[in-house]
């Protein structure tokens, strides 16, 4: 049975097959994390702002294309400044890329979902493999190359 820690965040979409694997990744090392679906409690946007700081990554990184109103906003424009691109998030949580995990090792978009067991405290305790098959964890839990 997991252990229960507020020290892991997952911002989830359980509609996101890369989402429903890093969580189940976080899951499968005993752990239990706080689980926030962004599309219905998206972040603030001093927040956003901050896992966009603390991930190391731009907030045009974070922007999700495929499923989301991107082109029609017309936000593939390289000149748009950070500020519009986090107001297009703020107004279209859904332009938010998923999953964005929170540990006390860091902040990371884990895309793809294996990247997860880079915050991950503890280790897998069981193999794993996603949803599509693909072995990620072997018997021993060791990550597999």
């Amino acid at each position: 049975m997991p252990c229960v820690t507020s020290d892991i965040v997952i911002y989830h979409n359980p509609e996101c097959g890369t989402s429903r694997n890093a969580l189940a990744m976080i899951r499968n090392a005993g752990l239990e994390p706080h689980v926030i679906e962004y599309l219905k409690t998206p972040p603030s946007r001093a927040l956003l702002e901050s896992l966009i700081h603390r991930a190391g990554m731009t907030p045009r990184a974070l922007l999700r294309e495929k499923g989301t109103p991107y082109g029609d906003l017309g936000l593939a424009d390289e000149t748009l400044s950070d500020a519009t691109l986090i107001d297009a998030m703020m107004a279209h949580p859904i332009l938010i890329n998923r999953p964005l995990v929170v540990s006390p090792l860091g902040v990371k978009l884990c895309r793809p979902s294996e990247e997860v067991l880079d915050l991950l405290p503890q280790r897998q305790q069981a193999a794993f493999a996603k949803e599509d098959g693909e072995p990620v964890v072997d018997g021993e839990g060791n990550r597999v190359a």
